[in-house]
């Protein structure tokens, strides 16, 4: 399962009705070769579920993962910060042995 903290969710919330969205729009991540950790994590507003996809609810935000990326995805916490030392979403990956310093990437 991927988890997402209630300050994702109300960022989440908030993109979607400023980005006017569908209604029915989840969130889709996944992982994709690259960064200076080897793998990075992609996400964007989807409306369409492919076959193989896992798909997750948590605090009312509807999460969907291909199956490969999930392998590296189980566990893992959607976050958000805003603070003074970066803005954005961020993945807690307990999967992850090595990360970049920006966040953005990770290594298995």
């Amino acid at each position: 399962m991927i988890k997402v903290s209630d300050t994702a969710k109300n960022q989440v919330l908030k993109l979607k009705a400023d980005a006017e969205v569908e209604m029915d729009a989840f969130i889709r991540v996944g992982v994709k070769g690259g960064g200076c950790s080897g793998l990075t994590y992609v996400m964007d507003f989807d409306t369409s579920v492919k076959e193989d996809d896992k798909v997750f609810e948590d605090k009312g935000v509807k999460i969907v993962v291909d199956k490969k990326s999930f392998l590296y995805l189980i566990g893992t916490e959607l976050d958000f910060s805003g603070g003074l030392n970066g803005k954005g979403f961020a993945f807690v990956n307990p999967n992850a042995s090595r990360t970049c310093g920006c966040g953005e990437s990770f290594s298995i």
